[in-house]
């Protein structure tokens, strides 16, 4: 069966985990190609942004104005990166996570869309780009890294999606990827220890 199939039925059929108080939302955008592809973004440098120049899927904080969670993401993926999300394109709700550094819970809503749509990066987005499945569950890019300044260092698991010098995948966005991979099932290799 298809990846997306095995996310569109697990998605309908699954009650995620919704935390308490989530202060942000995220939408992780799907595409099919021959091997189905995931959007990310990689943040802008800003001064004093804890996830400045991170791997990550479009979203942000929840404003008062945003009827709820799912709009705020909607919103936000509007802003960061010019994309309308339909109604149509929502797939589901993943299980909501807390950041390890800062202790804000963020819940992720999934989208497909059909065609990639020309994007529109606003100044909070470096780059916006799509990564196949198969990309992202390659055991050759799975390692594991200390982020000495992020505040905890320890090792964690990270993928390696642009190569040398650039920012890993890890973090809060790693591991809703492992909850998208884990609903496609596709589950995300163990990570090795880099040479």
């Amino acid at each position: 069966m298809n990846p997306l199939n095995h996310i569109h039925r697990a998605l309908a059929t699954r009650t995620p985990v919704i935390g308490d108080t989530p202060g942000s939302a995220v939408a992780a955008i799907l595409q099919e190609g021959e091997s189905p592809q995931v959007l990310f973004i990689e943040r802008a440098h800003v001064k004093g942004d804890p996830w400045s120049g991170d791997i990550a899927f479009p979203g942000g904080r929840v404003e008062t104005s945003d009827a709820d969670l799912r709009e705020a993401a909607e919103r936000e993926t509007r802003e960061e990166i010019g994309l309308d999300l339909q109604p149509d394109h929502y797939l589901g709700r993943l299980d909501d996570l807390i950041t390890q550094t800062l202790g804000i819970e963020v819940a992720a809503f999934v989208y497909q869309i059909e065609k990639t749509h020309s994007l529109q990066l606003n100044h909070e987005v470096a780059a916006a780009f799509w990564q196949s499945f198969s990309d992202l569950t390659d055991p050759t890019r799975q390692l594991n890294h200390t982020f000495a300044n992020r505040g905890f260092p320890r090792r964690v698991p990270a993928i390696d999606l642009l190569g040398p010098n650039r920012p890993l995948l890890w973090g809060i966005t790693y591991r809703f990827v492992a909850q998208l991979m884990q609903l496609a099932g596709q589950p995300l290799p163990k990570t090795i220890e880099p040479l």
